[in-house]
């Protein structure tokens, strides 16, 4: 009887070991799993300035961020040269690109079919004049810095 009494316990617990066993997942398949769910279109936080860190709401920080980016680009082209060499043109779309080590690079949106213009002009009179912009922080996927890129409408002041 001592002995059965002693046997049946050993044989639980050598029993009850399979019901402890855990499958460990496959790394690769909760990668790809991961990788499923992330949106690879949107970023978790867009590219900021300094003027807009306060704001802790996505859209209105995004919504800053494209306000200050116009405003400095307004400003840094304003009344020159190209308001004056080309009257008529009073709004350049400007893709502008911020590299995920803060870079930033800017090109005009000309329309294709225009001949008015000397592109070749142009594109020195802006990569001259849009330096020295404040630092921005670029967008984030992922807790990640990561390149974005936007267009942004700048609208030349003619009046001056």
């Amino acid at each position: 009887m001592r002995k059965t009494a002693f046997l049946l316990p050993i044989m639980f617990l050598f029993g009850a070991c399979k019901y402890f066993e855990k499958q460990v997942p496959n790394e690769d398949a909760l990668l790809q799993q991961r990788l499923e769910q992330i949106d690879w279109k949107q970023v978790s936080s867009y590219p900021s300035v300094t003027e807009c860190d306060a704001i802790t709401d996505k859209e209105l920080k995004r919504e800053c961020f494209f306000a200050t980016m116009a405003r400095l680009v307004q400003e840094k082209l304003g009344a020159d040269t190209i308001a004056m060499l080309h009257p008529c043109m009073d709004t350049i779309n400007m893709k502008v690109t911020v590299y995920s080590d803060a870079r930033l690079l800017f090109e005009p949106q000309f329309p294709t079919d225009s001949t008015t213009y000397n592109r070749a002009k142009m594109d020195s009179i802006i990569k001259a004049r849009l330096v020295d912009f404040p630092k921005i922080e670029p967008a984030q996927k992922e807790g990640i810095p990561v390149t974005s890129q936007f267009i942004i409408p700048v609208i030349l002041d003619v009046a001056q």
